[in-house]
């Protein structure tokens, strides 16, 4: 069985486990570093490695996994359906001696363009061929073996049958993501479920789904009686999330950042998000990934976000950025714990109004 506190020194035994959400195109190498300078999680995951007939391991993953500099333990996730091709895979990664902390299986993207291939979220379609794969990377995985999932495809007719499963192949930590594969980012998260599962499976449950804060993330570990917290977009918002929580579990004072510490974080995602094939524009345009979400805790009525997503260049971005975060006072002001509520990331419910749902 996993033990949490056991497999990171760093992690007193009295208090929850926090963890990195793996994130397409965003838990890179230059994100985790940045979390490290920040404050990073107890655990990491990676993007997803694409396991098919002529898959092989993508160097950006793998230097994520060589390079992160955290001091933290990672884990190596897969995305796959084909027993042959994961096995290969697994074995690839014992190979090419990769120094993971275990192996995550992922049945939970949401992503249409993966779920209609039957693997992420797909999977959790069809129970008997969960219990195929599961006993396949058991007897593959000589560590630790984990899994990240929802609580369904469309509904959660299956979400007892998986958990069975989950029980019947040892996996070792289940991350569960409280909303089903078609609700993907929208609806209100089932915390419930999470429940449901830390009380019935035997080991540690790690709840995912919308931790925004301290605040929520107790109120969801109060709630769940789950292992630990999982968090993902909202690291990106907030990349003191982590340290804040760590020393809210130690009775400790959480650090409270001021725009001026925003305006920092952004000129430090514009260096984490640089590369020789993305210049100018289309560098300007990765960055607002990141930026969408960092701007649902600038202000009410989504300003920010209307002028930074029209930004054509660095200078552009630079005087948007100052303006919004620096100017006329608000340096000291401090950053909301919360995202501010009628806000969304998407830019495609932009409104002339702002940014409102």
């Amino acid at each position: 069985m996993f033990n949490l506190q056991s497999s990171m020194c760093h992690v007193p035994c009295d208090r929850p486990v926090t963890a990195l959400a793996p994130m397409q195109d965003v838990t890179t190498l230059p994100f985790m570093r940045l979390l490290g300078k920040y404050g990073a999680p107890d655990l990491l995951f990676t993007e997803y490695f694409r396991v098919h007939g002529h898959s092989r391991l993508e160097q950006h993953i793998m230097d994520s996994i060589l390079h992160h500099g955290t001091g933290r333990p990672v884990f190596a996730q897969l995305i796959g359906e084909s027993l042959p091709d994961l096995e290969r895979t697994v074995e690839a990664i014992k190979t090419a001696g990769l120094p993971v902390a275990g192996i995550d299986l992922n049945m939970g993207c949401p992503a249409p363009k993966v779920y209609k291939k039957n693997v992420g979220g797909g999977l959790l379609r069809d129970p008997a061929k969960v219990d195929e794969i599961l006993g396949c990377l058991r007897a593959a995985v000589q560590g630790n073996f984990t899994v990240k999932m929802r609580i369904g495809f469309e509904d959660d007719r299956n979400f007892d049958a998986i958990l069975e499963l989950i029980e019947k192949h040892d996996v070792d930590l289940l991350s569960l993501h409280a909303r089903t594969v078609k609700e993907a980012y929208r609806s209100e998260v089932h915390y419930e479920y999470i429940k449901r599962a830390a009380e019935r499976v035997p080991c540690p449950v790690l709840a995912n789904g919308n931790i925004t804060s301290v605040a929520k993330g107790q109120r969801v570990l109060d709630e769940t009686g789950s292992a630990g917290l999982m968090i993902g977009r909202h690291c990106i918002r907030n990349p003191w999330i982590f340290r804040q929580l760590r020393e809210h579990f130690a009775g400790e004072p959480i650090f409270e950042p001021t725009m001026s510490d925003v305006r920092q974080y952004v000129e430090d995602l514009f260096q984490a998000t640089s590369h020789p094939d993305r210049q100018g524009r289309f560098h300007i345009n990765h960055l607002k990934k990141f930026l969408n979400f960092v701007g649902l805790s600038v202000d009410t009525d989504g300003q920010f976000l209307h002028d930074m997503r029209r930004a054509k260049s660095k200078e552009g971005l630079d005087e948007i950025c100052d303006r919004h975060l620096i100017d006329g006072g608000r340096a000291t002001e401090l950053f909301p714990a919360e995202p501010i509520k009628g806000l969304v990331a998407r830019p495609n419910c932009e409104t002339a109004r702002g940014c409102s749902l």
